[in-house]
């Protein structure tokens, strides 16, 4: 039996990478939500464990897709640095709304670079899931539009 490969190189193929590049942002943010549960108020740990069931759902279809193509996914860390320190539930629920944004920039950049009907399902569920989660985290937050057109673009600016 041989073990996986510590650091799996980064596929050479656009479509490749970008479904790479995407599960590992889905790692970080999962990760991330552990820090977000652990400050968030009671009132929105429905949408916390909403929203860490969909990051796992979507990071591991984005690996079965990879291993259907004999490509290695990328590992976890064992940590990662944050965009957001988050040591209250108002900053716990800025850094939610952050990963959610930057994951839905990994899950575009993958619609964009497919080559399969497969991969752009994947990739817009994924995305439909980021923008979903990303209004949820601003209505809470109180942030106004709660939606924005073009999720993961640079128009939403």
């Amino acid at each position: 039996m041989t073990s996986p490969q510590p650091t799996p190189t980064r596929p050479g193929s656009a479509a490749d990478a970008a479904l790479y590049d995407a599960i590992a942002t889905e790692h970080g943010t999962i990760y991330g939500y552990g820090l977000v549960s652990a400050h968030t108020t009671p009132d929105v740990n429905d949408l916390v464990a909403e929203a860490m069931a969909k990051h796992r759902a979507n990071r591991e279809a984005g690996i079965t897709a990879l291993a259907g193509r004999s490509v290695p996914a990328p590992l976890p860390a064992a940590g990662y640095q944050l965009p957001i320190d988050a040591n209250n539930p108002a900053d716990a629920s800025k850094l939610a709304l952050q990963m959610e944004e930057d994951t839905a920039v990994a899950w575009r950049a993958v619609a964009e670079q497919a080559t399969t009907t497969e991969d752009r399902t994947l990739a817009v569920k994924a995305l439909t899931d980021c923008a979903v989660l990303a209004a949820r985290w601003r209505t809470a937050l109180g942030v106004t539009p709660a939606v924005v057109a073009f999720p993961g673009g640079a128009e939403q600016s």
